[in-house]
């Protein structure tokens, strides 16, 4: 099994020439590719990335999106092109894309679905996917998945990012470069694939009722503008009460817990705010009714939660040797870490990989479903092991 089967990563700066051809020419380390993905900053000219990549590959199926940082056996980068590539025996392909996707987003989840269901069958699956993570609440892309596959299928994957501008952020599908949209890879394999998801964040506080939210947005807490309620919690300085970027700032670093029957919190990432309305925008569904904590977290929590994440993945290997690793990693969680910490977690992952390659991307937000229905996440490492 695994001398037939492979992954490769390859990273180029995107300061380098044809950035886009160095980096598929690094990850393509035979000739048989069945997939490749892409991750790469939005302040390149996606389109002429694509095309050299395609160049390379000579059309092998391609998925991919633009990023908020990138993650390679080199470490953290920002501004370049990371290409992974799975080949060999032992794989099943289908990918697919939904565009334009924020009108029908669970339509969206339904349609890109279907490609894990045309493949050859293997005894492990995978459905691998990239949104748009500004097109609306993602719970509602992974519903639509959960309507065709079921609770069974694992998912992985995340939101594309553009480097904190929260404007507008890219998809690739092929030879197309999208926005709105979900791009999706059914991977089937004869190897174990193995997910992990940590978060190492912790309550501060007393709760907060969510008193009128609808969808991903919160109008009020305990009755209050919701926008206010949170900045006052934590004794914002009066800038943040009508700058957007400000807002922001202290947001990566403040998220809402969102409590569960388990104990367990989901995260939510606070995407912005309207200043008129005084709300509230969270990259996913935050429930009326529901409780909501402020949530903080330091270097060494956030960091022992990523490598909780690596260990539990490769764990569910069963005792096979990783091909890979991807990692899919809050953009929130880099202000916490710092440059140091970011390259401490990259070096930790990397030693509990064994030498295997690593690739990823910083998200804005995390999708890791090993069963049951939503698997939507924020602020957290999400980490897929491939045998």
């Amino acid at each position: 099994m695994g001398a037939q089967r492979w992954l490769g990563v390859g990273q180029a700066e995107g300061t380098e020439p044809e950035a886009g051809a160095r980096a598929a020419d690094r990850a393509l380390t035979h000739a048989d590719a069945k997939l490749l993905i892409v991750f790469c900053s939005e302040t390149r000219d996606l389109p002429a990335v694509l095309r050299q990549i395609n160049e390379r590959s000579g059309g092998v199926p391609l998925i991919g999106c633009s990023t908020s940082g990138e993650i390679a056996p080199t470490g953290s980068g920002v501004g370049s092109v990371v290409v992974t590539a799975l080949g060999g025996d032992g794989f099943s392909i289908g990918t697919a894309v939904a565009s334009p996707a924020s009108g029908d987003l669970r339509a969206a989840g339904a349609d890109v679905a279907r490609c894990l269901s045309a493949i050859e069958e293997r005894p492990h699956r995978v459905l691998l996917l990239l949104t748009d993570g500004l097109a609306g609440d993602q719970r509602e892309v992974l519903r639509g998945v959960y309507r065709v596959l079921g609770a069974g299928v694992p998912l992985v994957g995340g939101c594309t990012g553009d480097d904190l501008r929260m404007a507008r952020s890219f998809q690739m599908h092929g030879d197309r470069v999208l926005r709105d949209s979900v791009v999706a890879a059914g991977i089937g394999s004869d190897g174990p694939i193995g997910i992990g998801v940590r978060h190492g964040w912790r309550r501060v506080g007393e709760p907060m009722l969510v008193t009128a939210s609808g969808g991903n947005r919160v109008y009020t807490l305990n009755g209050e503008p919701a926008l206010d309620v949170y900045l006052d919690r934590i004794g914002a300085q009066p800038a943040a009460y009508q700058d957007q970027e400000e807002l922001a700032r202290l947001a990566l670093v403040h998220p809402l817990g969102l409590g569960q029957r388990d104990g367990e919190e989901e995260i939510r990432f606070i995407a912005g705010g309207d200043f008129a309305e005084r709300t509230l925008a969270c990259i996913a569904e935050v429930p009326q009714a529901a409780l909501v904590w402020l949530m903080e977290g330091d270097a060494e929590s956030v960091r022992w939660a990523g490598a909780a994440a690596c260990t539990d993945s490769l764990e569910a290997l069963g005792g096979h040797q990783p091909l890979g690793v991807l990692a899919f990693e809050c953009i929130g969680r880099r202000p916490v870490l710092g440059d140091e910490g970011i390259r401490v977690e990259i070096d930790e992952i990397m030693k509990c990989a064994g030498g295997a390659p690593v690739a990823g991307f910083y998200t804005y937000g995390e999708i890791a479903r090993k069963r049951g229905v939503i698997g939507f996440h924020n602020q957290t490492l999400v980490v897929l092991s491939v045998a």
